[in-house]
């Protein structure tokens, strides 16, 4: 069991917050946080308290006035008039109190989970609040306010001159993330995420390969949708390591989103928990192999919050406590003090059962697709 790593966690995270109806909990971290601690996944040693961002650290990345009018709109109860064209009050992002210091709060703890592990008191370290990977430098966009591994990317260039990997597995496209250093040939964005066809934000294409002397270093594979476990494993496996391995990362830097599964709300692919488990295990691989261990994760999207982001990012935080962990029941403590609150019935062992999951018609149709996609993908790619 590794104890060289640490979660970056506080009960605080729960301050960024919409409204009830708005699908973005962070009550999922507190899910999720109690699972770990009834499986015994951490100990007091593992927790590390997020810190706060300052404005030269945001600055990086988001615009000094973007960042005034955000904290201003968060100290006013009425919506100031310049917020719209800054991404604010609209359906996704609506505004709430004190959303700059929400916010500055998870860009924080991926900033601290930067330090401790480039300052090598850590060797990985999993910030589950962050990934909010749709914001850009002037406007938020998708339920992300600031970028905070955008934030933590650019820190990393600035202080530590590393080459960054940046692998983002969302549903989503990792746009704010990708745009951001779309001309840098020191950060490889690799994005597998469903096709931006009938999902926000709609980007995300083959031809989306960088620009400048970064061209090649946006790697994009959309996915068509209903794409199941063994189609996106596939991709996954035979994708990354080539193209880690030609890059030749210092650092390696990855979004976690969780909404590829088939039970999330607001997207179409059908994937079990099974993937969560495949996902961090060759991303913790290829940090041993490549980066002396140097890994640092957030979470993501994830928009069931009861069934999906727990067992998800405990997954995550077994593999890179080397704590591994095998089909079987949920502990009882954790079932009976949730499924109360639960609108759902709460999964009642680690892994899905598949068989109540619909069978797909064009399962062969859609892995081939994806195959050609995952090719023509790798033809710009910086291979070695």
């Amino acid at each position: 069991m590794s104890r060289r790593s640490r979660l970056i966690y506080s009960p605080e995270y729960t301050k960024y917050y919409f409204h009830e109806e708005h699908p973005f909990n962070q009550k999922r971290l507190i899910l999720m946080h109690d699972l770990m601690q009834a499986y015994g996944l951490i100990q007091p040693e593992d927790l590390v308290e997020p810190r706060y961002a300052t404005d030269e650290e945001i600055s990086l990345v988001h615009d000094q006035r973007y960042i005034d009018i955000v904290r201003a709109q968060g100290h006013s109860e009425k919506e100031l008039p310049q917020a719209a064209s800054f991404g604010l009050g609209t359906e996704d992002v609506p505004f709430f109190a004190n959303m700059h210091e929400a916010t500055s709060l998870i860009t924080g703890g991926t900033l601290q989970a930067v330090d401790l592990v480039m300052k090598n008191e850590a060797e990985h370290a999993f910030n589950p609040a962050g990934g909010l990977h749709h914001a850009f430098r002037g406007r938020a966009s998708g339920f992300c306010i600031y970028n905070d591994c955008s934030v933590a990317i650019a820190y990393l260039r600035k202080h530590w001159d590393a080459r960054v990997l940046y692998i983002d597995t969302d549903a989503h496209h990792g746009d704010g993330v990708q745009w951001a250093f779309y001309d840098d040939p020191n950060v490889l964005t690799i994005s597998i995420h469903e096709t931006g066809k009938y999902l926000f934000p709609g980007t995300g294409n083959l031809t989306e390969r960088g620009e400048g002397s970064g061209y090649g270093y946006s790697v994009n594979v959309p996915l068509d949708a209903f794409t199941e476990d063994e189609s996106f494993l596939d991709i996954y496996h035979s994708l990354l390591p080539k193209v880690a391995r030609g890059f030749k990362p210092d650092v390696i830097v990855s979004q976690n989103g969780c909404d590829a599964h088939a039970y999330d709300p607001l997207t179409h692919l059908s994937c079990t928990m099974r993937i969560y488990q495949e996902i961090p295990r060759l991303a913790h691989q290829l940090a041993h192999e490549l980066c002396g261990g140097r890994w640092i994760a957030t979470g993501g999207g994830g928009y069931d919050i009861w069934r999906v982001v727990p067992r998800a990012w405990m997954l995550l935080w077994s593999e890179m406590t080397d704590q591994p962990l095998v089909d079987g029941p949920l502990p009882a403590e954790w079932l009976t003090r949730w499924q109360s609150e639960s609108p759902l019935p709460l999964p009642t062992h680690l892994f899905d059962d598949v068989n109540p999951f619909p069978p797909i018609p064009r399962r062969e149709e859609i892995t081939e697709k994806n195959k050609i996609t995952m090719e023509r993908a790798l033809m710009y790619a910086p291979l070695g």
